[in-house]
Protein backbone atom coordinates (compact mmCIF):
# COMPACT_ATOMS: atom_id res chain seq x y z
CA UNK A 1 0.00 0.00 0.00
CA UNK A 2 1.12 3.47 -0.71
CA UNK A 3 0.72 6.32 1.43
CA UNK A 4 2.09 9.56 2.21
CA UNK A 5 3.81 10.81 5.56
CA UNK A 6 2.37 13.13 7.57
CA UNK A 7 5.74 13.03 10.02
CA UNK A 8 9.32 12.08 9.99
CA UNK A 9 8.87 8.04 10.53
CA UNK A 10 12.63 6.49 11.52
CA UNK A 11 13.64 4.21 8.79
CA UNK A 12 10.49 5.02 6.63
CA UNK A 13 10.74 8.50 5.53
CA UNK A 14 10.73 12.38 5.51
CA UNK A 15 7.17 14.19 6.01
CA UNK A 16 5.40 14.44 2.51
CA UNK A 17 7.05 11.37 1.03
CA UNK A 18 4.76 9.23 -1.03
CA UNK A 19 6.33 5.20 0.25
CA UNK A 20 4.95 2.10 -0.21
CA UNK A 21 4.63 0.13 2.94
CA UNK A 22 2.96 -3.46 3.94
CA UNK A 23 -0.55 -3.41 4.19
CA UNK A 24 -0.79 -4.04 7.90
CA UNK A 25 2.34 -1.94 9.01
CA UNK A 26 -0.20 1.08 7.21
CA UNK A 27 -3.60 0.13 8.78
CA UNK A 28 -2.54 -1.47 12.08
CA UNK A 29 0.57 1.54 12.92
CA UNK A 30 0.76 4.26 10.72
CA UNK A 31 -3.11 5.36 9.46
CA UNK A 32 -4.54 4.72 13.04
CA UNK A 33 -1.68 7.10 15.21
CA UNK A 34 -2.04 9.97 12.47
CA UNK A 35 1.30 9.45 10.43
CA UNK A 36 0.01 8.99 7.44
CA UNK A 37 -2.80 8.94 4.39
CA UNK A 38 -3.49 6.30 2.15
CA UNK A 39 -2.27 7.95 -0.86
CA UNK A 40 -5.00 8.68 -3.16
CA UNK A 41 -5.69 11.84 -5.60
CA UNK A 42 -7.78 13.12 -3.03
CA UNK A 43 -5.66 12.73 0.09
CA UNK A 44 -2.47 13.87 -1.75
CA UNK A 45 -4.54 17.25 -2.81
CA UNK A 46 -5.70 17.71 1.05
CA UNK A 47 -1.71 17.57 1.57
CA UNK A 48 -0.63 19.72 -0.22
CA UNK A 49 -3.68 22.11 0.65
CA UNK A 50 -2.43 21.14 4.58
CA UNK A 51 1.36 20.94 4.18
CA UNK A 52 1.96 24.38 5.69
CA UNK A 53 0.01 23.52 8.72
CA UNK A 54 1.46 20.43 9.40
CA UNK A 55 4.87 21.81 9.05
CA UNK A 56 4.26 24.66 11.74
CA UNK A 57 2.93 21.57 13.78
CA UNK A 58 5.80 19.66 13.88
CA UNK A 59 7.79 22.42 14.45
CA UNK A 60 5.92 23.07 17.51
CA UNK A 61 6.61 19.82 18.60
CA UNK A 62 9.75 19.74 17.69
CA UNK A 63 11.18 22.74 20.01
CA UNK A 64 8.76 21.89 22.78
CA UNK A 65 10.62 18.38 22.38
CA UNK A 66 14.65 20.24 22.32
CA UNK A 67 13.47 22.00 25.46
CA UNK A 68 12.46 18.94 27.79
CA UNK A 69 15.34 17.32 25.83
CA UNK A 70 17.81 20.05 28.15
CA UNK A 71 16.44 19.09 30.94
CA UNK A 72 16.42 15.42 30.68
CA UNK A 73 19.35 14.41 29.00
CA UNK A 74 21.48 12.76 31.63
CA UNK A 75 18.88 12.48 34.42
CA UNK A 76 19.21 9.69 36.70
CA UNK A 77 15.97 7.93 37.90
CA UNK A 78 16.28 5.45 40.83
CA UNK A 79 14.04 2.66 40.83
CA UNK A 80 13.76 0.51 44.01
CA UNK A 81 13.10 -3.79 43.62
CA UNK A 82 13.87 -6.51 45.26
CA UNK A 83 16.98 -8.58 44.10
CA UNK A 84 18.86 -11.83 45.44
CA UNK A 85 22.25 -12.13 46.21
CA UNK A 86 23.15 -11.77 42.41
CA UNK A 87 21.87 -8.90 41.80
CA UNK A 88 19.33 -10.54 39.59
CA UNK A 89 16.08 -9.10 40.05
CA UNK A 90 12.62 -11.02 40.90
CA UNK A 91 10.83 -10.18 38.09
CA UNK A 92 12.13 -6.71 35.72
CA UNK A 93 11.56 -3.24 35.15
CA UNK A 94 9.52 -2.06 31.97
CA UNK A 95 9.00 0.75 30.22
CA UNK A 96 6.19 1.28 32.10
CA UNK A 97 8.39 1.48 35.39
CA UNK A 98 10.83 3.86 33.83
CA UNK A 99 7.97 6.28 32.58
CA UNK A 100 6.03 6.35 36.04
CA UNK A 101 9.38 7.32 37.94
CA UNK A 102 10.17 9.86 35.01
CA UNK A 103 7.03 11.07 35.73
CA UNK A 104 7.38 11.23 39.67
CA UNK A 105 10.57 13.24 38.56
CA UNK A 106 9.22 16.20 37.08
CA UNK A 107 9.17 15.41 33.46
CA UNK A 108 6.31 14.62 31.09
CA UNK A 109 7.30 11.34 29.42
CA UNK A 110 5.00 8.17 27.88
CA UNK A 111 5.72 4.72 28.34
CA UNK A 112 5.88 4.42 24.03
CA UNK A 113 8.95 6.80 23.78
CA UNK A 114 11.33 4.68 26.64
CA UNK A 115 13.05 2.44 23.81
CA UNK A 116 14.26 -0.51 25.76
CA UNK A 117 14.89 -3.20 23.57
CA UNK A 118 14.73 -5.79 26.39
CA UNK A 119 13.59 -5.57 30.04
CA UNK A 120 16.09 -4.83 32.51
CA UNK A 121 16.73 -7.72 35.19
CA UNK A 122 19.99 -6.87 36.92
CA UNK A 123 20.67 -4.29 39.51
CA UNK A 124 22.72 -1.76 38.36
CA UNK A 125 23.22 1.64 36.13
CA UNK A 126 21.30 1.12 32.72
CA UNK A 127 21.26 3.71 30.02
CA UNK A 128 17.94 4.07 28.06
CA UNK A 129 17.22 5.81 25.30
CA UNK A 130 14.33 8.06 25.33
CA UNK A 131 12.83 9.22 21.84
CA UNK A 132 10.70 12.70 22.66
CA UNK A 133 10.19 13.43 18.81
CA UNK A 134 10.90 12.14 15.52
CA UNK A 135 14.02 13.72 15.47
CA UNK A 136 14.96 14.58 18.61
CA UNK A 137 16.39 11.38 21.29
CA UNK A 138 18.21 11.93 25.11
CA UNK A 139 19.26 9.34 27.12
CA UNK A 140 18.58 8.61 30.87
CA UNK A 141 20.03 6.19 33.41
CA UNK A 142 18.05 4.02 35.25
CA UNK A 143 19.26 3.20 38.45
CA UNK A 144 18.00 0.01 39.77
CA UNK A 145 18.89 -1.12 43.74
CA UNK A 146 17.71 -2.68 45.99
CA UNK A 147 17.61 0.42 48.72
CA UNK A 148 17.90 3.99 49.02
CA UNK A 149 21.25 3.71 49.89
CA UNK A 150 22.76 0.83 47.32
CA UNK A 151 20.97 3.47 45.03
CA UNK A 152 23.60 5.80 46.43
CA UNK A 153 26.32 3.75 46.15
CA UNK A 154 25.67 2.21 42.82
CA UNK A 155 25.86 6.26 41.83
CA UNK A 156 29.49 6.85 43.33
CA UNK A 157 30.59 4.02 41.22
CA UNK A 158 30.23 0.94 43.66
CA UNK A 159 28.96 -2.35 42.29
CA UNK A 160 26.00 -3.78 44.39
CA UNK A 161 26.91 -7.11 44.10
CA UNK A 162 29.30 -7.96 46.41
CA UNK A 163 31.24 -11.23 45.95
CA UNK A 164 33.23 -12.95 48.46
CA UNK A 165 36.17 -14.32 47.36
CA UNK A 166 37.33 -18.19 48.69
CA UNK A 167 40.31 -19.37 47.70
CA UNK A 168 41.23 -23.52 48.68
CA UNK A 169 43.35 -22.93 51.39
CA UNK A 170 40.30 -21.28 53.36
CA UNK A 171 38.43 -23.92 52.17
CA UNK A 172 40.80 -26.12 53.45
CA UNK A 173 41.19 -24.49 56.68
CA UNK A 174 37.06 -24.57 56.99
CA UNK A 175 36.63 -27.92 56.86
CA UNK A 176 39.63 -28.98 58.89
CA UNK A 177 38.10 -26.95 61.31
CA UNK A 178 34.41 -28.66 60.95
CA UNK A 179 36.04 -32.11 61.15
CA UNK A 180 37.75 -31.52 64.24
CA UNK A 181 34.98 -29.71 65.81
CA UNK A 182 32.85 -33.05 64.98
CA UNK A 183 35.46 -34.54 66.77
CA UNK A 184 35.83 -37.56 63.96
CA UNK A 185 39.52 -36.33 63.16
CA UNK A 186 42.49 -34.59 65.07
CA UNK A 187 44.41 -31.76 63.61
Amino acid sequence: MQVILLERVAKLGQMGEVVRVRDGYARNFLLPRGKALRATEANKKHFEGERAQLEVRNLERKSEAEAVAEKLNGQIFVILRQAGESGQLYGSVSTRDIAEAATAGGFTVERHQIVLHTPIKTLGLHKTPVHLHPEVDVEITVNVARSAEEAERQAKGESAVVREETTMADLGLEVGAALAESGDVEL
